[in-house]
């Protein structure tokens, strides 16, 4: 490297750097989320209806707006000791490589075993579970980090820990299976035959490869079923998007040491945890007039929910057992191809940031799989992660960004999410490799098809 490097090539934190509380970006926003809603009322859910579903605590953060810093329980602060704080990592070799004048970040959040940043919240329900006294949890898995995470945060706190994993996902990731099964996790391929809406969803969809709305389904209805049980979830909902903020609010931290103001934060979005977590603090200042940062989602073109779903309540899952959600959605029953990057085949997207999106807060962009694993192969080439197919979305767009700022000469400052890594993914890199991976779209007459089936909510 010719120039003088005045950044570290990775920035830490010292420990009494650490963020003490997590922050509630809802607290800035003048337009709240909308409420979640009963299904069968279409009134806002209340306190006690949510809380047959998920633990007390985290009822409580759901529902509060108004909190901006809620703190962070020490056992759980101790916990993320083992692998936080996580790097900020200056590109150099990738900003050598493109020969661009911008300067790239990513904050590496694949530093543990569940190989992303689902971590982060899943020690957080699990800890509140325990609180409760409940006997176990139950989830959704696509790809397979959050159950991953959750899987290792129930055996730290001996809870028991139901998966659902996402079919598609279930068969192209044994290895990611089997990781849960060394945490003591019980690992079900959905939709199933265990459950009354898996077989429903099987019976109407003979052969299908499953969606995370479908898991979702099935998860809830076993939790309610069975006593000491709740549900607990990696992504969507705003008790998620608030444990990830300590994504965001060490990446702010490690940025303001060096006096580095992003111009651009960019983040893969699926539900919108790791995004939501990343651009919080940077979203809370934008929304208080203090700064203003280019925030970009980027998705996958086979399950567009933000550049091409329609903003409007629908269910949480496939099963449609759930509350109802205003936010970016395909609907309900919107089964996406089976593509690689399955932590982002959702059918919907978080509720904060579908009304930041609305707001004309951020934009979004969807990226075909060929070219995201295009990306994903230049960046381990130069910087020695292999990265997730989620992540790789994020890093499509930040080499695109990069690239028009060599074109332009503008020197850019560029922040992304580097969510995971793909050592659990590489059944998808084979497909790449041999030419096998396609890049379906799905076209404006199947979306309509979907949002004709919305629930009419007044």
């Amino acid at each position: 490297m010719s120039e003088e490097r005045k950044i570290p090539y990775k920035i830490y934190l010292e420990e009494d750097e650490m963020p003490k509380a997590w922050y509630n970006v809802r607290s800035a926003m003048k337009n709240k989320p909308a409420p979640l809603l009963n299904p069968a009322t279409h009134q806002p859910m209340t306190a006690e209806e949510l809380g047959g579903v998920f633990c007390s605590d985290l009822v409580a953060q759901e529902l509060d707006n108004d909190s901006a810093f809620i703190e962070i329980p020490q056992e759980i602060r101790e916990f993320y000791k083992m692998y936080r704080p996580s790097p900020l990592v200056r590109a150099y070799y990738l900003e050598e490589k493109l020969g661009t004048p911008a300067e790239i970040y990513y904050k590496f959040e694949g530093n543990n075993t569940s190989g992303s940043h689902k971590l982060n919240s899943a020690i957080a329900q699990a800890y509140y579970a325990k609180k409760q006294g409940l006997k176990g949890v139950t989830t959704e898995t696509g790809a397979g980090q959050w159950g991953t995470a959750l899987s290792m945060a129930c055996s730290y706190f001996g809870l028991d820990c139901k998966v659902y994993m996402v079919k598609v996902s279930y068969e192209q990731k044994p290895f990611r299976r089997e990781v849960m099964r060394v945490y003591g996790a019980s690992v079900t391929p959905s939709p199933s035959m265990s459950t009354q809406v898996g077989k429903k969803i099987n019976a109407e969809h003979p052969g299908t490869t499953g969606s995370l709305g479908c898991a979702i389904s099935e998860a809830v209805e076993d939790a309610v079923t069975h006593e000491g049980y709740r549900y607990v979830l990696g992504s969507v909902l705003n008790q998620v998007l608030l444990h990830q903020s300590v994504i965001g609010l060490e990446t702010k931290i490690a940025l303001d040491k060096y006096g580095i103001k992003p111009d651009m934060i960019i983040g893969c979005a699926g539900g919108g945890s790791n995004l939501g977590g990343l651009i919080s603090p940077f979203m809370g200042e934008k929304l208080r007039g203090e700064a203003d940062y280019d925030i970009i989602a980027v998705e996958p073109a086979s399950c567009p929910s933000f550049t091409r779903g329609k903003y409007a309540y629908d269910f949480c899952d496939t099963g449609m057992v759930c509350p109802l959600a205003k936010m970016y959605t395909l609907g309900a029953d919107f089964i996406p191809s089976a593509n690689h990057a399955g932590g982002l085949r959702y059918h919907g997207m978080s509720p904060v940031l579908s009304q930041l999106y609305d707001d004309g807060l951020m934009r979004a962009v969807s990226v075909e799989q060929t070219k995201v694993f295009e990306a994903a192969e230049t960046f381990a080439r130069v910087e020695g992660i292999l990265p997730a197919p989620e992540s790789s979305h994020a890093i499509r767009v930040a080499i695109d960004e990069a690239l028009k700022c060599k074109e332009t000469g503008e020197k850019k400052t560029i922040v992304f999410g580097l969510t995971g890594t793909g050592y659990f993914d590489l059944v998808a890199y084979e497909k790449f490799h041999n030419g096998q991976m396609s890049d379906y779209i799905p076209t404006d007459e199947e979306l309509a098809q979907y949002a004709s089936r919305l629930p009419k909510v007044d």
